[in-house]
C-alpha cells in the first residue's frame, strides 16, 4: 500500500498561483503512475493532469493546459501541481491519485487516493 497526503491548498484571487504537493509514504519506493483530480461544487470529478511512472509523459485536461504543470520529485516521494493564472472555475477539492499500472486520463481507475485539499479562487 501507499498513502498519499495532499497539501498546499488555500484561497487565492483570480490570476494568482498555488502549488499543491502530494507526499507518498508506504511502498513509495515503487514507480507509480500519478495524477491530480478535482471536484468542484456540484460538478463531477475531473482528471486534471497525470504523469506516467517513469515521468516521460504528461497529460493535461484542456481546461488547465498551459496554466498547470505536474511534476514529481522522486527523492522526496512527492508529486506537485503548479497552478498559475487561476480562475474561479478552478475552485475545487484537489485529489492526488496513484497506481502501479499506467492509467490514462480521463480514467479515474487509480487504486490509491489522498484525502484532498481545498482550492478556492475568487
Amino acid at each position: 500500500h501507499v498513502q498519499l497526503v495532499e497539501s498546499g491548498g488555500g484561497s487565492v484571487q483570480a490570476g494568482g498561483s498555488l502549488k499543491l504537493s502530494c507526499a507518498a509514504s508506504g511502498r513509495a519506493d515503487r514507480q507509480y503512475c500519478m495524477a491530480w483530480f478535482r471536484q468542484g461544487p456540484g460538478k463531477d470529478r475531473e482528471g486534471v493532469a497525470n504523469l506516467n511512472s517513469d515521468g516521460s509523459n504528461t497529460y493535461y485536461a484542456d481546461s488547465v493546459k498551459g496554466r498547470f504543470t505536474i511534476s514529481r520529485d522522486n527523492a522526496k516521494n512527492t508529486l506537485y501541481l503548479q497552478m498559475n493564472s487561476l480562475k474561479p472555475e478552478d475552485t475545487a477539492v484537489y485529489y492526488c491519485a496513484a497506481d502501479l499500472t499506467e492509467v490514462t486520463l480521463p480514467s479515474a481507475k487509480y487504486k490509491y487516493w489522498g484525502q484532498g485539499t481545498q482550492v478556492t479562487v475568487s
